[in-house]
Parts: structure tokens; C-alpha cells; sequence
């Protein structure tokens, strides 16, 4: 196991902010104590037994999926962590707002793949410095679990020309993948264990290979952005306040669940979905908007 990057009372030095800035991701790094991150598993595998036995119309791994923060308290209390926060200010700054959050699972001995991507394709905020993604593990995440691959410094290219696969192995929305290949030597394997976490830039190239182990990777993913951070192709968009102030408009500010799956949280879990899909969808080619929103989620 990789031992953590060495932090200041919790926060990140200069030279790991720089480290950041230069590479275009930072790991690993300390989210939750292990203990804490294999309660954060148990309680998430006790919602998937609760909720798949009350008829859950999906796996949870599909199901509400993306944008978990708005249906489950226990995404919400990890992405709001203070621990966590600690960290990301030292890349956004002290006004955080969470975008999204959402599980990616691949279970044991299967095929399922993240090809390499920019997070910011698609999801109409432009090539913005202002938005991290942390990626949180709650179980292994090896070479052989299928980690993650970041390229070193490819966050400083603009946002590069993609090509939709919709491939049913892929875990993206558009099954998107960028149209450059990328040696094998240009890729940093991001291993991490229970409770660690990496950031990355939201224009870094990343992907990752299946999962060949026999535990499944069970990673926690919260994008965190700033509030000067604005939607230029959609209406409107969404993000909950964790840290600081917004007094900018451009996020309809949305609230943590009080249960899961309550009612009122489902109501804006749709609302949220359907605008964020309409800009996620916008330009392929046979695909609706409500398409995305009912096969991502």
C-alpha cells in the first residue's frame, strides 16, 4: 500500500499544490480513516441488499448512480467531509461546491472499462481550472482492480476531440474516448487503498482497465468546483454548497437528502438529471436527451 502524501495539519503544502498544478492529479491522499472507509463500503453494501430485496428497479450501481449525493445521505456526508474539504481548497479555494458524485463499480472478474477521457467534454462548463475530481476508494484499487491511468501533464491541452463508442462495457455515459492513443508508457497507474483518494484536473486525461481481481473496485467520485465555475450551453445547472460562500447565481443551489430516496430528494434527482442530460446528450448522433438520463443513472 502506498503511504500517504505528507500534508501540513491536514492541508496541502505549496509544494503538493504545485505538484498538483504540474502533473495535473495529486495522490494518494487521505479522505477517510480505513476503518471508517470500510463502514463507508458496509453501508453502502447494506443499501444495495436493503433497496434490491424492497424492489429496486436497477443495481444501485445503475440506479441513481450519478449524482448519489442527491438520494443518499452517506454520499453526501463523505463529499461534505471536512477532511476531504481540507484538500480540495487547496486547489479550489475556500468556496466548494459539490457538481456531482457518484459510485463507480466494477465488479469482480468483469469486463468493465473507463476509456481514457477529459471529465469536462461534455458537461457544457468549458476547459475550467475550477472544477477537481476526487476519487475516493472504498475498496482496493490496483493494477489488477482495475485503477486508474492518468497521463501526466495532458491537462494542459484544451479539451480534445472525442469519439462516442456507447459501449456496453463502458462505464461513461457516451462511452466517450478521446481520439488520441495513448502508450502505455505515458500512463501513471493510480493505486489506492481504502480511505485514500486522488484529485485530478478536470481536463486530464484518465481511463481504466477491468477488474480482474475477485473483491470488486468500489470507488466514491466527487466533482468539486468553485462558484465563478458557470454552465455556457445549458439553461441552467446544479450544485450543493459544502464550504464557504456563493454569492454568484450560477448554480441553482440544491440540499443534501435527509433519507434515502426520499420522495422530495427523487423529485430533484429527476430535475437535476434532465437538465445536466440535455447538455451531456447534446450532439450525438441518434441519442436523446431522456436516452442518457434513463441509462446513466
Amino acid at each position: 500500500m502506498f503511504a500517504d502524501l505528507p500534508l501540513d495539519d491536514g492541508r496541502l503544502g505549496p509544494s503538493l499544490i504545485d505538484r498538483y498544478w504540474e502533473d495535473g492529479f495529486l495522490f494518494p491522499l487521505p479522505a477517510l480513516d480505513p476503518p471508517e472507509a470500510l463502514a463507508a463500503r458496509a453501508e453502502l453494501e447494506t443499501i444495495e441488499r436493503t433497496w434490491r430485496d424492497a424492489g429496486l428497479p436497477q443495481p444501485l450501481n445503475t440506479y441513481k448512480r450519478v449524482n448519489a449525493h442527491l438520494v443518499l445521505p452517506m454520499v453526501a456526508r463523505i463529499a461534505a467531509s471536512p477532511r476531504v474539504l481540507d484538500l480540495v481548497e487547496g486547489i479550489l479555494g475556500p468556496d466548494i461546491l459539490v457538481y456531482s458524485a457518484e459510485f463507480f463499480i466494477k465488479e469482480p472478474r468483469t469486463r468493465h472499462i473507463v476509456s481514457m477521457h477529459q471529465d469536462l467534454t461534455y458537461w457544457g462548463l468549458g476547459a475550467t481550472q475550477g472544477l477537481v475530481t476526487a476519487w475516493i476508494a472504498l475498496s482496493p484499487s490496483t493494477p489488477a482492480s482495475g485503477c486508474m491511468d492518468f497521463v501526466r501533464g495532458s491537462h494542459k491541452n484544451p479539451i480534445l476531440p472525442h469519439d462516442d463508442t456507447f459501449d456496453a462495457d463502458n462505464l461513461l455515459s457516451r462511452g466517450q474516448e478521446i481520439r488520441v492513443d495513448v502508450a502505455p508508457k505515458d500512463k501513471v497507474a493510480i493505486e489506492i487503498h481504502p480511505g485514500q483518494m486522488s484529485l485530478h484536473h478536470g481536463l486530464t486525461i484518465h481511463g481504466s482497465g477491468p477488474n480482474s481481481s475477485d473483491d470488486r473496485r468500489i470507488a466514491l467520485v466527487v466533482r468539486y468546483c468553485r462558484p465563478d465555475v458557470a454552465q455556457q450551453v445549458g439553461e441552467r445547472d446544479y450544485a450543493m454548497p459544502v464550504r464557504g460562500s456563493d454569492g454568484l447565481g450560477n448554480f441553482t443551489h440544491v440540499a443534501a437528502p435527509v433519507a434515502d430516496f426520499a420522495p422530495q430528494a427523487l423529485a430533484t434527482y429527476d430535475t437535476v438529471r434532465q437538465a445536466q442530460a440535455s447538455v451531456m446528450m447534446r450532439g450525438a448522433a441518434g441519442r436523446s436527451a431522456d436516452a442518457m438520463f434513463e441509462g446513466a443513472q
